[in-house]
């Protein structure tokens, strides 16, 4: 493993990585970029999920099973490496095949497939709160996919309690985006 890869994994006060997902990174000779992207977006997903367990604790939430997604959710760039740097999709398809090649199961490879996709039909809380995560890390916020969570979200509440609630949090972890965003761009592609 490159010093560079080495220290988009451990350096920073970011959550370290799910050990499977870090295997993965190493396995596939992942840019530092994409191993910091995906720290930055990872500890975001701890900050949120444990938001919604403690304000939310019935809503059936798979903790492991998103912070898995998040830490991969791009994991099909280390295939498309100009979308490192530019748009593109094609390393959504791409990540969930590389997954399932390499054994990760379906139902955590599917969030490589779905952390863009957030109005298809089978789109699930977990899938949400990886693509809120994606999004949120930094401070972009886009209102169709945050309805779309305040709904899941609002079972014994007002809408519009919970999208308060939800807009205060996202606040919150928006803030923290310029460091998030530093700590990416220190890495090479």
């Amino acid at each position: 493993m490159s010093a560079l890869l080495l220290g988009a994994m451990t350096d920073s006060a970011l959550r370290p990585l799910p050990d499977r997902a870090t295997a993965l990174l190493v396995e596939l000779h992942a840019p530092p970029r994409l191993a910091a992207h995906l720290r930055a977006v990872h500890d975001v997903a701890c900050q949120l999920v444990d938001w919604v367990r403690q304000h939310y604790p019935a809503l059936p939430v798979d903790r492991e099973a998103v912070l898995f997604g998040a830490a991969i959710h791009d994991i099909g760039k280390t295939k498309h490496l100009e979308e490192l740097s530019g748009p593109g999709s094609l390393h959504e398809q791409a990540g969930y095949e590389l997954l399932l090649a390499h054994g990760v199961q379906e139902s955590l490879a599917r969030f490589a497939r779905t952390h863009a996709s957030w109005n298809e039909a089978d789109i699930g809380i977990n899938d949400l709160l990886v693509s809120l995560a994606d999004k949120i890390w930094k401070a972009k916020r886009v209102q169709d996919l945050e309805q779309l969570v305040v709904d899941r979200l609002a079972t014994d509440q007002e809408p519009w309690e919970v999208f308060m609630a939800l807009d205060d949090e996202l606040t919150r972890i928006a803030a923290g985006a310029d460091e998030r965003l530093a700590f990416q761009s220190s890495y090479p592609i």
